[in-house]
């Protein structure tokens, strides 16, 4: 059974740093997307930063320069490396991986990890 299990959300000042961690285990063969994603209180989720297995990344223009996402192929583990925190961060985190996933029939799913809080304080 795959899942990802999500770490490293809390409470921060602003201007803090936090990292999100996110591993997959289970069946899993590669992962060949990832992303992060929030969602604030009546707000719908979006996008915060992605990366594809070739290593290219994408960021939501809010969180540019301050926001990086990094990988552990090893670990089968994504980060989320949030730097410079601002109140407007405050949100539920979730990982995304696009998994190829070991079965007699190798094949591709998107799973998602549980959500973590992150909230910063002014």
């Amino acid at each position: 059974q795959v899942q990802l299990v999500e770490s490293g959300g809390g409470l921060v000042q602003t201007g803090g740093s936090l990292r999100l961690s996110c591993a997959a285990s289970g069946s899993v063969a590669s992962i060949r997307a990832m992303g992060w994603y929030r969602q604030a209180p009546g707000q719908q989720r979006e996008l915060v930063a992605s990366l594809t297995s070739g290593g290219s990344t994408n960021y939501a223009v809010s969180v540019k320069g301050r926001f990086t996402i990094s990988r552990d192929n090893a670990k089968k583990t994504v980060y989320l490396q949030m730097n410079s925190l601002k109140p407007d961060d405050t949100a539920v985190y979730s990982c995304n991986m696009k998994l190829l996933v070991i079965a007699t029939l190798p094949y591709e799913a998107d799973y998602w990890g549980q959500g973590t809080q992150v909230t910063v304080s002014s």
